[in-house]
């Protein structure tokens, strides 16, 4: 949601993202929806979404193309490759966080500086242990920035 009280929805299987404004009767698809593909106006498989307020934009986990999307009006800019991407948050600092299936790790990077990122949580093989994730989906960072992670095992 945004400040607005709109829902943003990853339609995974429909490779779409759709926005409900408040009080709505339909949706509206804001990015993707022109078929499953790796081109820049399409979208495979999204499996998360967040509003970044402070650029206007929203920011999409393209979990079947390995990569976080970034969508400003019809604009579209990759900010991180080559990462099984599946669930994002971001913190009262603007910090981006992405769980990694692949690697059973969630990294965290400043906006706008999309290097290797830093682990946050995980990156310790897969596994059941206090340091370990198993395949991590989805990400909430508190007032604290203290990470939460959901993971399939």
């Amino acid at each position: 949601t945004d400040n607005k009280k709109y829902i943003f929805i990853a339609d995974r299987y429909n490779d779409r993202i759709v926005e409900w404004k408040y009080n709505a009767k339909e949706g509206q698809i804001i990015a993707g929806g022109d078929g499953r593909g790796n081109r820049m106006d399409q979208l495979n498989s999204p499996t998360d979404v967040i509003v970044d307020e402070q650029n206007h934009s929203i920011i999409i986990a393209d979990y079947g193309n390995s990569r976080v999307i970034q969508w400003v009006n019809q604009n579209q800019q990759i900010l991180i490759e080559n990462i099984d991407c599946y669930g994002l948050a971001m913190d009262k600092n603007g910090f981006l966080y992405v769980s990694d299936r692949e690697k059973n790790e969630v990294r965290r990077w400043k906006m706008g500086e999309y290097n290797e990122g830093i682990v946050v949580a995980g990156g310790n093989r897969q596994g059941d242990q206090l340091n370990q994730l198993s395949f991590p989906n989805f990400i909430f960072v508190d007032e604290d920035q203290s990470v939460y992670v959901s993971d399939d095992n």
